[in-house]
């Protein structure tokens, strides 16, 4: 097996586990603490806390399934990030409270911006190393 990319995999897949649980502890604060307040923007910081969970775990799996659900999780991702980003530019009353996304995530350094286009890089990699690095293995 080969370990090109194994450092990048941690960073990325560490990144994803501390948004997710960002995000989770984001949204059950909100939801618990005042859910009608801002109900778009909480909801959205729930389902981003699901997308980073399901980003890491995917990501960790070796098979090719996974890797191929780990692509449309990112690229979802990444069209989450970008679609939120620019309506909290323009419809702010749609975000009384930030969401993870919102602002294309600024409120998190970027680091929802950046990771989807890291993890797809990471993917990308692998799978060009895949055949012979894993020797045709599930």
């Amino acid at each position: 097996m080969s370990t090109r990319g194994t450092g990048a995999l941690t960073i990325i897949v560490g990144l994803y586990t501390v948004l997710a649980l960002a995000a989770g502890g984001r949204a059950s604060v909100q939801l618990a603490d005042d859910p009608g307040h801002a109900p778009f923007a909480y909801g959205l910081t729930a389902v981003a806390a699901v997308v980073y969970v399901a980003g890491a775990v995917l990501l960790r799996r070796s098979s090719e399934r996974a890797r191929v659900a780990a692509k449309w999780v990112c690229i979802g991702e990444f069209a989450g990030v970008l679609v939120v980003g620019t309506l909290s530019l323009i419809e702010r009353d749609w975000f009384p409270e930030s969401s993870v996304w919102s602002i294309y995530g600024a409120g998190y350094g970027f680091v929802p911006l950046f990771l989807p286009p890291a993890a797809l890089w990471w993917l990308g990699r692998v799978s060009h190393e895949r055949p012979s690095a894993a020797g045709g293995g599930k």
